[in-house]
């Protein structure tokens, strides 16, 4: 088993803990796990109750990467930490696609006009009143979880391009986990308390 070696700074001591610090070998695995760590987070607990399951997680993602490089690297306490602040990231991505998706399909417009800020707000309400927003006819409620929105969401996240990871690591989204789904509608839930925060300025 390699152990990974962590560059220091000159006095010594350990520089901020990024992938950059860590030697060539066990950067190609660290690198390889994010994207594993990545796709399980969302997949099998977007919603972890404790660090115990993202950590078990994170030494699942390990094993595959060196397993996948064909070298077995010893995952350290400072490997665990790069890979767990990945679950904020992640979720904190998808939020922020999300809200530009969500304003474009279901037409909310941006201005700071009180009066359009009401519409939005509106709107807002009444998609989630019911969950109207997870139906395919938002306006006759039909076809539940059927919403192209969430497809949308799916794709912009994950299947983009050929190097995304729902591509390079497709046998997690194969079928796609009911983690997955909840996680992009859940998203939208964000969107909507953005407008709140715009309703209680207004209010002001």
């Amino acid at each position: 088993m390699v152990l990974p070696k962590i560059k220091k700074n000159l006095d010594g001591s350990h520089q901020r803990m990024k992938a950059s610090n860590f030697d060539d070998v066990s950067k190609e695995i660290l690198v390889t796990a994010i994207s594993i760590f990545r796709c399980l987070i969302v997949t099998q607990a977007p919603f972890p109750n404790n660090i115990a399951v993202e950590t078990k997680l994170a030494q699942v993602a390990w094993h595959e990467a060196c397993q996948i490089k064909g070298i077995n690297v010893k995952l350290t306490p400072s490997g665990v930490k790069m890979l767990l602040t990945r679950t904020s990231q992640v979720c904190g991505e998808l939020k922020m696609k999300m809200c530009s998706l969500t304003a474009s399909f279901f037409g909310f417009r941006t201005s700071n006009s009180n009066n359009m800020i009401r519409q939005n707000r509106d709107l807002a309400e009444f998609l989630k009143d019911g969950a109207v927003f997870a139906f395919k006819d938002w306006e006759s409620k039909s076809g539940i979880y059927k919403t192209e929105l969430l497809q949308l969401g799916i794709n912009v996240m994950w299947f983009a391009n050929r190097h995304d990871e729902g591509v390079v690591h497709h046998k997690y989204f194969d079928p796609m986990p009911v983690e997955v789904i909840a996680l992009v509608l859940t998203a939208f839930i964000s969107f909507y308390f953005v407008l709140l925060i715009q309703k209680n300025k207004l209010a002001k």
